[in-house]
C-alpha cells in the first residue's frame, strides 16, 4: 500500500475522482446527445461548458495554488452532479436552458477540477515517472468511462429512445461519491516522493496580488504560447468524434457499445505509449521526437480512415443518408466504421498523453505546473467551446472533419519545436535537493532556467541562486 503522502497515493485518489465525476461525463458525451435523441441541447452545452471552462482554467492555477486541491476539487466535482441531474428535468420537459445553464456552472467546476489533476500527475512524480503516472491515470480515468458505457448499453438494449431517468440518476450518485473522494487528497505541499525530494518548493509572496501577477506571466512564457496550438488541437476532436459521429451514424444502443471500444482502446493505448515515454533507453528527448512521431502519424492514418466513412454520409439520425440506414453493431456492415472509432480513442489517448507529458517537462513544481496546466486548459476549452458551436450550428460534417485534420497539422510544427529543445531534467527538480534558503532565492525569480538557456547561463543563474 502506497503512503498516504507519496506521489502515487494521491495520483491513484485524484483519478478516482476523474473515475467517477469527468469519467462519467465521458460516457454520456460519448453516447452523442449525452444519450438524447436530439443532440442539439447537449451541444449548446458543451458549448456553454467549454466557454466558462477556458476562463475558469486560467484562473485556477492561482486558485489551486492558494487554496489547495481538496475543497476545490470535491466541489468542482459535485458541478458534475448538477449537469447530469438536468436532463432528469429535460426528459420530462424538453426545455434546454436549465441544461445550458449548468454547463455553464460545469465549467468552472471543471476548470478548476483539471488544474488541480494537472497539478497531482505532473509535477508530483519524478522525472523518469512522469509517463507512468499519466498512463496510470488514464486507465483509471477511462474505466470510468468505460464502464460508463456499459451501463446505458446495458439497460437501453432493447429499446432505442432517450436514456430513462433512473440511468442519469444511477450517474449522479456515482458523480457524488467523487465528491467524497476528492476530500482524501493532501495539500501539494506534504507530499514527499520516494527519493526524498518535495512535489513543490517554498515560495514567498504567495499572496492574491503576486499569484495573479504569476498567472498573468504565463501569457508571455515562450514555451507555452508555442504549444497553444497544441492546447487548442486537444479536445477539438471530441466535438465531431462524439457527435458528428457516433452519435449521427449509429443506433442508441450500438453508441453505449461503441464507447467501450473507445475507452477500451484509450486505456490500452496509454500505456503502450508510457512504455516509449519513460524507456531509459534513450534520452527524454529522443523518446519525446519518436513519441511525437507516433502519435502524428496514427492521427493522420485515423482522420483519413474516418474521411472514407465521412463520405459516403452528409446526415445523420432518423435521416441519415447513409447507405443502408443508422449502423448497428451486430451488422457486418457497421465493422469499418466501428473500427474507425475504436483508433479514434487511441489516438485521443496519444494526443492528451503527450500533451501533459511536453508540459511536465518544463517545471517539476507543483505551483508553477498549476499554472502552466490552468492556461493549457483554458485553452484547450476555448478550441472545444468553438468544436461544439460548429456541432450545434450543423455544420456540414465533412467541414468539421476537415478543421479537426488541419488543426493537427497545425500543431505539429510548435509542438516538435518544444520537444526538440526538451532535456533530460527539469532545473527545478535539481534544486529540491538544494537547502530550503537556495529555494527560496531561485524561485522568488518565479521562473526556471529556460530550456534554449546555454550551458553558461544555466551555471550562473544556479549559482546566483546558492549565493
Amino acid at each position: 500500500m502506497p503512503r498516504y503522502h507519496s506521489p502515487l497515493m494521491q495520483m491513484l485518489i485524484i483519478s478516482g475522482v476523474c473515475f467517477l465525476g469527468p469519467g462519467m461525463f465521458n460516457a454520456l458525451n460519448g453516447l452523442g446527445g449525452a444519450g438524447q435523441l436530439d443532440a442539439r441541447t447537449t451541444s449548446d452545452a458543451n458549448a456553454a461548458l467549454y466557454a466558462s471552462f477556458a476562463v475558469a482554467s486560467i484562473i485556477g492555477g492561482g486558485i489551486v495554488n492558494m487554496a489547495g486541491v481538496r475543497i476545490p476539487t470535491a466541489i468542482s466535482c459535485l458541478t458534475y452532479a448538477l449537469y447530469t441531474a438536468t436532463y432528469i428535468h429535460y426528459n420530462h420537459t424538453h426545455r434546454g436552458l436549465l441544461t445550458i445553464a449548468a454547463g455553464a456552472v460545469l465549467g468552472v467546476g471543471g476548470g478548476i477540477l483539471w488544474t488541480a489533476q494537472g497539478v497531482i500527475i505532473v509535477s508530483y512524480p519524478s522525472e523518469n515517472e512522469k509517463a507512468k503516472f499519466i498512463a496510470i491515470f488514464w486507465v483509471v480515468f477511462n474505466v470510468g468511462g468505460l464502464l460508463g458505457g456499459v451501463l446505458p448499453f446495458a439497460i437501453n438494449y432493447s429499446q432505442s429512445g432517450a436514456l430513462t431517468d433512473s440511468v442519469y440518476m444511477l450517474f449522479v450518485v456515482l458523480e457524488c461519491v467523487g465528491a467524497c473522494v476528492a476530500l482524501m487528497l493532501a495539500p501539494p505541499s506534504t507530499i514527499v516522493r520516494d527519493d526524498g525530494s518535495r512535489a513543490t518548493m517554498p515560495r514567498t509572496n504567495s499572496g492574491l496580488r503576486n499569484e495573479a501577477t504569476r498567472v498573468l506571466r504565463v501569457f508571455r512564457n515562450k514555451w507555452m504560447l508555442m504549444l497553444a496550438p497544441m492546447s487548442f488541437a486537444s479536445n477539438f476532436f471530441y466535438g465531431y468524434c462524439f457527435s458528428a459521429y457516433n452519435g449521427a451514424l449509429f443506433t442508441p444502443r450500438t453508441r453505449g457499445f461503441n464507447n467501450l471500444l473507445y475507452w477500451t482502446a484509450s486505456i490500452i493505448s496509454s500505456i503502450a505509449l508510457f512504455v516509449l515515454l519513460d524507456s531509459p533507453q534513450w534520452p527524454r528527448r529522443t523518446r519525446g521526437i519518436y513519441a511525437v512521431c507516433v502519435v502524428v502519424l496514427a492521427s493522420c492514418a485515423v482522420w483519413a480512415a474516418a474521411l472514407v466513412v465521412q463520405l459516403r454520409y452528409s446526415r445523420g439520425g432518423d435521416s441519415t443518408d447513409y447507405p443502408g440506414g443508422l449502423l448497428d453493431f451486430l451488422q457486418t456492415r457497421a465493422a469499418g466504421p466501428i473500427s474507425v472509432y475504436f483508433f479514434m480513442g487511441v489516438v485521443d489517448s496519444w494526443y492528451q498523453n503527450m500533451c501533459y507529458w511536453i508540459i511536465g517537462t518544463l517545471t517539476c513544481d507543483a505551483r508553477t505546473t498549476a499554472r502552466y496546466i490552468g492556461f493549457h486548459k483554458g485553452v484547450q476549452s476555448v478550441g472545444a467551446a468553438l468544436a461544439w458551436q460548429l456541432v450545434a450550428r450543423d455544420v456540414p460534417f465533412i467541414a468539421q472533419l476537415a478543421v479537426n485534420w488541419a488543426l493537427l497539422v497545425v500543431s505539429l510544427p510548435s509542438m516538435a519545436y518544444v520537444v526538440m529543445r526538451i532535456e533530460d531534467r527539469a532545473l527545478d527538480d535539481r534544486l529540491m535537493y538544494l537547502s530550503p534558503r537556495v529555494n527560496k532565492s531561485f524561485v522568488s525569480g518565479d521562473s526556471c532556467i529556460e530550456m534554449s538557456a546555454t550551458p553558461k547561463q544555466k551555471s550562473n543563474r544556479l549559482t546566483a541562486a546558492i549565493i
